[in-house]
C-alpha cells in the first residue's frame, strides 16, 4: 500500500478477502458485482501486483495479497479505533445510531420499543440492519448489537437481559385434529444446516425422525410463518408463538437452551450520548419483556395487531 492508494479501493479488497467472492462482497458493500471487480482491478493496477487467484472455490489471496491484507487490516484497525474514540466524545442526543439484530427481534419484539425511543429522543435516527451474521462493532458496521448468543462475544461490552425460550407449536387446526401432543407420524418444519450449532437443531434431531421433517429453512421468522400456515409442527420462540392466536404450544419449553438476549456495544462507544441513551432505554424495555421472552405468558393472548 502506498501514499497514492485509494482507501475506498482497499475497503473493496478487504471485503473480497473476507467474503471470498465478488458477489458476496458486493452484497456486504451494497454495490453491484461489476463495481467490486472494477475497484479491485484498479487497485491491482495501481499496486502493480495480482492480489487474488480466482479458483473454483472462490477468490484466494496471492502471496502479495497476503502481504497487502496484513497491512490493510492494520490500517483499518487504526482508523476504526480513532473513529470510535472520537465518536465516544459525542455527548449530544442527536444523529444516526446504527443497530444490528436478527429477524425475529426486528419483526416482533423491537418495533414498539423503537417507536417509544423515537418519541423520547426525536433527534436520534435509528438505522437497523437485520442479519443472521454478526456485523462488526469493532469496524463500526454498527454501534449497538442486540444479539442472541450463549455468552458475551469477545471485544464487546454489554449485558444479558433475558433468556429466550423455545417450545414445540402447531397451527390450531392441526392441534385440534391431532390432540394435545403431535402424533408419531406428524410432519415438522426445521432449520437448515446454518443453525447446526444451536440448541433448536439439537432438540429436533433428538426428538423428530429426519424423514418427518418436510421443510428446512434458514430463518426463524420463516419457520414461524411455515408453522402458522399448517405445514407442520415446529420448535419456535415462545416470545413470538405465544402472541399468535393461530398457534398452540404442544410441549414444554426446551430445557437449558443456552440462548441469551444480549445488548452490546464497543467499549469505545459506550459513552457516546446517543449510544448511552439507547442502551439505557432498551435495557429497561427488554427486561420488562422477560416473561414473554422466557415463555412464561399463558396462552391464548391477544393477536399481535391488538397488543
Amino acid at each position: 500500500m502506498n501514499a497514492q492508494t485509494d482507501w475506498d479501493d482497499v475497503r473493496y479488497f478487504l471485503a473480497v478477502a473476507r467474503e471470498g467472492s465478488l458477489s458476496a462482497a458486493a452484497r456486504v458493500l451494497g454495490v453491484n458485482h461489476s463495481t467490486v471487480l472494477r475497484r479491485l482491478t484498479g487497485l491491482e493496477a495501481a499496486m502493480g501486483v495480482q492480489l487474488f487467484d480466482k479458483l473454483p472455490r472462490g477468490y484466494v489471496l496471492t502471496a502479495a495479497g497476503e502481504d497487502m491484507h496484513r497491512t490493510a487490516l492494520s490500517v483499518e484497525d487504526t482508523l476504526a479505533a480513532a473513529s470510535r474514540r472520537l465518536s465516544g466524545r459525542d455527548a449530544q442526543l442527536e444523529g444516526t445510531l446504527r443497530i444490528t439484530t436478527v429477524d425475529i427481534l426486528a419483526m416482533h419484539i423491537l418495533p414498539r420499543h423503537l417507536a417509544a425511543f423515537r418519541a423520547l429522543h426525536p433527534g436520534i435516527r435509528v438505522d437497523m440492519t437485520v442479519a443472521e451474521a454478526n456485523l462488526s462493532l469493532t469496524r463500526r458496521e454498527a454501534d449497538v448489537a442486540i444479539r442472541l448468543a450463549a455468552q458475551l462475544p469477545e471485544n464487546l461490552v454489554g449485558r444479558s437481559l433475558s433468556g429466550l425460550a423455545f417450545a414445540p407449536y402447531g397451527e390450531v387446526g392441526m392441534v385440534a385434529r391431532h390432540g394435545a401432543a403431535p402424533p408419531a407420524e406428524a410432519c415438522w418444519v426445521g432449520l437448515d444446516e446454518s443453525f447446526d450449532h444451536t440448541a433448536m437443531v439439537r432438540w429436533l434431531r433428538a426428538e423428530v425422525p429426519a424423514e418427518r421433517i418436510v421443510q428446512r429453512v434458514n430463518s426463524v421468522a420463516v419457520l414461524v410463518e411455515s408453522v402458522r400456515a399448517g405445514l407442520g409442527y415446529g420448535l419456535l420462540p415462545c416470545a413470538l408463538a405465544d402472541r399468535m392466536p393461530e398457534l398452540r404450544r404442544v410441549g414444554p419449553p426446551v430445557p437449558d437452551s443456552g440462548v441469551r438476549l444480549w445488548l452490546l456495544t464497543h467499549g469505545d462507544l459506550r459513552m457516546m450520548g446517543r449510544v448511552r441513551a439507547f442502551l439505557s432505554f432498551m435495557a429497561a424495555a427488554l427486561t420488562s419483556d422477560r416473561d414473554l421472552l422466557e415463555g412464561r405468558l399463558p396462552q391464548p393472548v391477544p393477536a399481535l395487531a391488538d397488543v
